[in-house]
């Protein structure tokens, strides 16, 4: 079993954020304080049923996004959500599979979705350096859309980038955004996130292996979204892939059996799988073997499954 014995650093931040919990007024009585929405469950490999990680999560006025994996604006527009809408962006970490719908959405959330403003990105170190090469590569399409064409607003195809350390990065409209560090073994910097609106709580752990630092943020989260790779399902549907590149993919994150326990010390009131592999042989070693140590409510996260965060928490799953 895992435990946790906090330093003067968490215990810091964790005062941060439970000071900065609010009630808004205009919060309607029994409607959701907050929505997630799995825009994508899956991992790198490009799949039409399961697109790159990514979370969208709406509180009040406010849709902020998590990771922005591969198929990021489909998902969006299946639900739908207009792309100028989603103008806050967190990364958990450079990994490709996060990032790559970057593009799509900074470009198409102006080209399409007309917005007039920046899109704001926040991220670990590299972040801005990132972002400064993504508008250097699209100068010749932005050139023309902007200056010569169709006269798109300027300040639409730029990004307000901002490289964050752990602690409170953003709070507006009765909600905090909190990052803390977490374990991606040599993918340092990387960070989990946690939401808090209304008196109702999500996180999001991004890519880890198990860490203590993940527990002291999400204590008692209302939903705690969480990765998961499953070695002995991974191993049965690729039987090309050596053992050793298996067990380096395993070193860097979250079997089902440990996920289970740090399930167990956060207590959340659901916990999630995202970020996982496909089909009904991942998904049952997931619960199986996170049952082991954890026997609260459990969901295997699906594309477009949103979860409503009020006075119950609520799951719809997508119907096209």
């Amino acid at each position: 079993m895992m435990t946790f014995a906090p330093t003067p650093r968490t215990l810091a931040a964790c005062l941060i954020w439970l000071a900065a919990l609010t009630s808004p007024a205009h919060l309607i009585a029994n409607e959701p304080a907050l929505k997630a929405t799995i825009l994508g469950s899956g991992y790198v490999e490009p799949l039409p049923d399961k697109y790159g990680a990514s979370i969208l999560v709406e509180a009040g006025t406010e849709k902020l996004l998590f990771d922005a994996g591969r198929g990021t604006t489909i998902r969006l527009n299946q639900i739908p959500v207009r792309y100028d809408a989603v103008d806050k962006v967190f990364l958990t970490h450079l990994h490709s599979d996060h990032v790559v719908g970057l593009p799509d959405l900074y470009l198409t959330g102006w080209v399409l979705g007309r917005r007039n403003t920046p899109l704001h990105l926040w991220g670990p170190d590299g972040t801005a350096h990132m972002a400064r090469h993504l508008v250097d590569a699209f100068d010749f399409d932005i050139t023309i859309r902007r200056d010569k064409h169709t006269r798109y607003a300027a300040m639409g195809a730029t990004i307000d980038a901002t490289d964050f350390e752990e602690g409170v990065i953003y709070a507006s409209n009765g909600i905090t955004v909190i990052a803390f560090e977490v374990d991606h073994g040599p993918v340092k910097p990387a960070f989990g996130f946690r939401v808090d609106y209304a008196g109702k709580s999500l996180a999001i752990s991004g890519d880890t292996r198990p860490s203590d630092n993940l527990i002291a943020f999400t204590r008692d989260v209302d939903v705690l979204f969480h990765e998961a790779f499953a070695p002995e399902a991974y191993s049965a549907a690729h039987p090309d892939v050596p053992y050793l590149v298996i067990k380096a993919i395993e070193s860097v994150h979250t079997t089902p059996t440990q996920a289970g326990e740090i399930f167990a010390a956060v207590n959340p009131k659901l916990a999630v799988f995202y970020h996982i592999d496909p089909g009904e042989a991942f998904a049952s070693e997931l619960r199986r073997e996170a049952s082991k140590a954890y026997d609260g409510p459990l969901e295997v996260g699906e594309d477009l499954m949103s979860i409503s965060i009020g006075d119950e928490i609520t799951i719809q799953r997508y119907l096209p």
